[in-house]
């Protein structure tokens, strides 16, 4: 469902190629053999995916280049920023102001646009991390598809449905046959190009099982992956690198350590934090992020933690807000309310590297309806569907009520064009954008 665009290869150099779409330089590095000049392409996560006949490509590219623009028009209209001076706090503006200057925030300055309350001034903070969205990253919104693979986790997570605390639920494996046929039709049916493979930490599914069914995957189909499996060890890391995994989605959910043992007794957050940099350093592009409205969670840990993220080097932040499940010990903690979601996704698009993505969650649209669009147009740049089988997915509870639940994959991908196109998204990831062949992030 990330319709990636066949972009054409200008050059190649050192493994990193130049890409053309429409005139918009890209660079994706290579792993493919007898990629040439002149050869045309998909491209994902800044990772070629595949060479695609030359007819093919111009018959995509025919159909796609009017709704390039099209889009790439109705997002520049809605992305437009007027900061309004009006019924406007002077602290906000200066503050709005230091922020399209490029200017760094203080920490009293990126509290007082976390708790922003009025409508309106809320209204203005979105305006400008969706401008700065526009600025940095264009109208690509990425779409990637997750396959929750195992319900089983031996972790014991004060908050999460899935943990050893949940022992009402009813525990699934799918087989490694049937992850990859569920992988092949997402590829094949719908179009995806990039699949994350998520568990919890089951010791069923060591690394080594793991690799195994990855490289039956890749051999099989050209896809990115993304591995979201918990704590897999250095070694661990390593053979699912080897097999083929780009990718790896872990949150450190809190930076602060003291909360972070409480929620997660017996497990230390300094190992966690050094799981997801040993990640980085083997080559994984990095998904993670924090918890929003944890309880014992002070605005100061929630400023960190977006800090952090950007440590952490994450190519996408992931944060949503805490939702309990009723069969653990937080089971009957509050969740945050949906401005103070939406005002910390806007700051993060402030605060973090000009080239992160941020992910609109699940766990949002399960706390708020409208999640998705608002979110999106606050600053945010990449969702997630759920393309587990239906009866499997209603198995993976991490909390109640989960958001396109019940939803068919045909309906989810309706629903999320319909939506980006009114927002004048495209559904794809082109990579990172090239000027004067530098990296621009």
């Amino acid at each position: 469902m990330c319709y990636a665009i066949p972009g054409l290869v200008e050059e190649i150099e050192n493994n990193l190629a130049i890409i053309d779409y429409f005139g918009e330089k890209r660079k994706a590095y290579n792993e493919l053999e007898h990629l040439s000049p002149g050869d045309f392409v998909y491209a994902q996560g800044g990772f070629v995916i595949k060479k695609i006949p030359p007819e093919e490509a111009q018959s995509i590219l025919s159909t796609w280049k009017e709704t390039f623009f099209e889009l790439q028009e109705v997002d520049l209209r809605l992305s437009r920023l007027q900061l309004e001076r009006k019924a406007t706090s002077n602290d906000l503006l200066r503050i709005l102001d230091k922020v399209l200057e490029e200017k760094t925030l203080s920490q009293k300055e990126a509290l007082f646009l976390l708790n922003l309350e009025d409508e309106k001034e809320r209204e203005l903070l979105y305006k400008t991390a969706n401008f700065l969205r526009r600025k940095y990253l264009g109208n690509s919104c990425c779409v990637h598809g997750i396959i929750e693979f195992s319900n089983f986790c031996s972790r014991n997570c004060s908050y999460c449905g899935i943990s050893i605390h949940n022992r009402k639920l009813k525990r699934y494996r799918m087989s490694d046959e049937e992850i990859i046929q569920t992988a092949i039709q997402a590829i094949d049916q719908y179009g995806f190009q990039a699949l994350v493979l998520q568990s919890g930490e089951d010791p069923c599914f060591p690394a080594k099982r793991l690799a195994e069914l990855i490289k039956e995957l890749k051999r099989q189909r050209p896809v990115l992956i993304f591995v979201s499996c918990g704590e897999v060890g250095e070694r661990g890391l390593e053979i699912l690198y080897q097999a083929g995994a780009r990718g790896i989605l872990m949150r450190f959910e809190t930076s602060n350590p003291v909360l972070y043992e409480k929620l997660h007794p017996g497990y230390s957050l300094e190992e966690r934090i050094q799981h997801l940099k040993i990640a980085y350093q083997i080559g994984y592009l990095i998904i993670t992020g924090a918890l929003i409205g944890l309880p014992g969670q002070s605005d100061e840990d929630l400023l960190n933690d977006i800090f952090l993220t950007s440590e952490l080097r994450a190519e996408m932040c992931s944060f949503g807000p805490f939702l309990p499940h009723p069969e653990t010990p937080l089971g009957h903690s509050r969740p945050p309310n949906k401005t103070r979601v939406l005002n910390a996704l806007a700051l993060i698009r402030i605060l973090a590297p000009k080239h992160s993505k941020i992910l609109v969650t699940t766990a949002f649209e399960t706390l708020d309806p409208l999640a998705r669009e608002n979110g999106l147009m606050a600053g945010a740049n990449s969702l997630m569907l759920n393309v587990t089988p239906a009866h499997f997915r209603k198995q993976y509870v991490i909390y109640p009520h989960r958001a396109h639940e019940k939803e068919s994959l045909e309906d989810q991908i309706k629903q999320t064009l319909q939506l980006l196109y009114k927002l004048g998204r495209a559904p794809t990831d082109l990579g990172t954008e090239i000027t004067n062949g530098e990296n621009k992030a």
